[in-house]
Order: C-alpha cells, then structure tokens, then sequence
C-alpha cells in the first residue's frame, strides 16, 4: 500500500486552505480507490488460482488412496508412503500460502483503516465510516472462501497425517518439515500478524476485525514447532 503518498495528502488536507482542501480531498480519495482496486485485483487473481489447485490436489490424494491405499486397485503401503508424502509437502506449501494471502487482506484493510482514522482526525472530517462501509463490501476483505479452503486442509492433512506414527515415519515428517522451514516460518508469522491485528486495542468498534482463534490443528502443531516464532 502506497501509504507515504497518502500520509503526505492528509498532512496536506490539514494545513491549507479550504479551496485548495477540497482538491487535495479529491485525490486523497482517488488514491484510496486505486489502492482498493490494486488489491482487489491480486486478490481475486490469488483466490481463483487457489480454488483450482485446492480441486486438483483433492483429486491427487484421491487417485492415490484410489491406487496404493489399502483398499486401492494396487494395494502398495510404500508407493502410498511415498505419495502421500509429496502430497503432504504441497498441501503445507499451499496452506501457508493461503494464510499469507488472508494475512494480506488484513494488513491492508488495517492500513486502510488507520489512515482514514488519521485523516478524519486531521481534518474534522467524516470520510473514515462510509468509506470503510465501501470496502467491507470489497472482494480483498471477503475472505471467507479462503478460510474454509485453509480448515478444510487443516483437517484433511490430521486425518491424511494422524498422529501416533513410529519413529521411521516420524523422521520422513521431520525432514519434510525441515525442507519446508521458509513457507513454516513466513506462514507462522503471518497467522501472529492476523492474530495481533485482531487483537488490536483495549477497545473494539464496527471497524476492527474479529478476533482470530487459531484451531487445534496437527498442522498448526507442527508450524509452531518448526518456527521460531511462537504461536501465542
């Protein structure tokens, strides 16, 4: 977000003449909408790309329960090892990416909100509550097909991945996860992002965020212990 352009309107807005304000408000407000479309754009590009792989990595775990899984056509407990264990890998790098993407929407609904903020304190002015009302109807702000893509992964890597492995198949998880540590590690930090923005301060208005509750996931298990980033 070009904030420092936005930063230099409002400082401007405040200090001129009235004239010259309501020039200055024109492209304060311009500025805003080009912002709103540049993340509307990524946004919508990101999530269709998303729904399409989210199908195609369904149909790949299938194929292979289908093909090496016990009840397969080829019953096979190594190739299904082995497959489910590259699946395993893109269905952690494809989750870490959908949070990063939700962890975009809502830094930048935050910025968002606080330059209005600044602006309406600024200024006396009213702009920060209609236009806030405008972007809750934005496609970057609406995040909910994202957010059940990213649980229903959650859930399906527990059930794919349970728990109670022995110490061989326990050591394959482990260099998995090592050679995943980069998207672990920017994944963790988003999901602590999202989960101070929503925190956010003492007091809570129309337009903070909801608070972000992190499941009890095998999955955020493991991105928490392969992190130096703790979880709160």
């Amino acid at each position: 977000m070009e904030r420092q352009d936005l930063k230099k309107l409002v400082r401007l807005i405040s200090s001129v003449t009235p004239i010259k304000c309501d020039k200055a408000e024109a492209e304060f407000v311009y500025l805003l909408n080009n912002e709103i479309d540049k993340f509307n754009a990524f946004f919508m590009e990101q999530e269709e790309d998303f729904v399409i792989r989210h199908k195609e990595l369904q149909q790949r775990v299938q194929r292979v329960i289908d093909a090496w899984g016990p009840n397969g056509s080829q019953p096979s407990e190594i190739e299904y090892k082995e497959e489910m264990a590259k699946i395993r890998k893109d269905i952690v790098n494809f989750h870490g990416e959908m949070v990063l993407l939700v962890n975009y929407s809502n830094i930048n609904y935050t910025g968002l909100a606080k330059i209005l903020k600044k602006y309406d304190k600024r200024t006396g002015g009213l702009l920060r509550l209609p236009f806030i009302q405008k972007v809750l109807q934005q496609p970057f702000y609406t995040t909910d097909l994202i957010s059940k893509l990213v649980k229903e992964w959650e859930t399906t890597i527990d059930a794919v991945f349970p728990l109670g492995e022995d110490e061989k198949t326990r050591g394959e998880r482990e260099a998995i996860s090592a050679a995943e540590e980069g998207i672990f590690r920017s994944t963790v930090a988003a999901l602590f992002t999202m989960q101070e923005i929503r925190r956010g301060s003492s007091t809570y208005s129309h337009y903070s965020l909801p608070p972000l509750n992190l499941p009890e996931s095998e999955l955020i298990y493991s991105l928490q212990i392969n992190s130096l980033i703790p979880i709160p």
